[in-house]
């Protein structure tokens, strides 16, 4: 986590016009996940690609490299977390701004879509409910 904070830090006093932690928005959040894109390990097909919902293509295309959804939702959380330990105010941090939270969503969806993996929301098993012994019912009278 610490790592995490002190790259999202360097890319603060790196941006264009340096920002201070108290200036950044999830705008500038949001920024930092598309730069981090260039160091991104997953091919993301386009919808033009002919791979495009294909989780295994047979051959090379020329798609991008992206951060796996996963990487930046983990990131998020743990740069939240973090924000939260160094500056308290909860409704202050940038990480967990709306628009961060819905761009999550859409590379998501975008990655799925892509290569054709479908993330759903994993729905809990509930407990058995505890069967009650019952006692074998006897016809009535005059039944048979």
């Amino acid at each position: 986590m610490c790592c995490d904070w002190n790259t999202f830090g360097q890319y603060l006093k790196n941006h264009s016009t340096p920002l201070s932690l108290s200036r950044c928005s999830g705008a500038h959040v949001m920024e930092f996940l598309h730069y981090l894109d260039q160091f991104g390990k997953t091919k993301v097909h386009t919808p033009i690609c002919p791979f495009y919902g294909h989780p295994n293509p047979l051959t090379p295309c020329p798609c991008s490299f992206r951060q796996a959804w996963g990487s930046l939702d983990a990131l998020i959380g743990h740069l939240r977390a973090a924000f939260a330990e160094n500056r308290g105010k909860l409704e202050a941090n940038p990480f967990g701004a709306r628009a961060v939270r819905l761009y999550l969503c859409e590379v998501r969806d975008l990655q799925s879509k892509a290569r054709g993996i479908n993330y759903e929301k994993k729905k809990h098993k509930r407990p058995p409910a505890q069967q009650i012994p019952t006692l074998p019912l006897s016809p009535p009278p005059g039944a048979s």
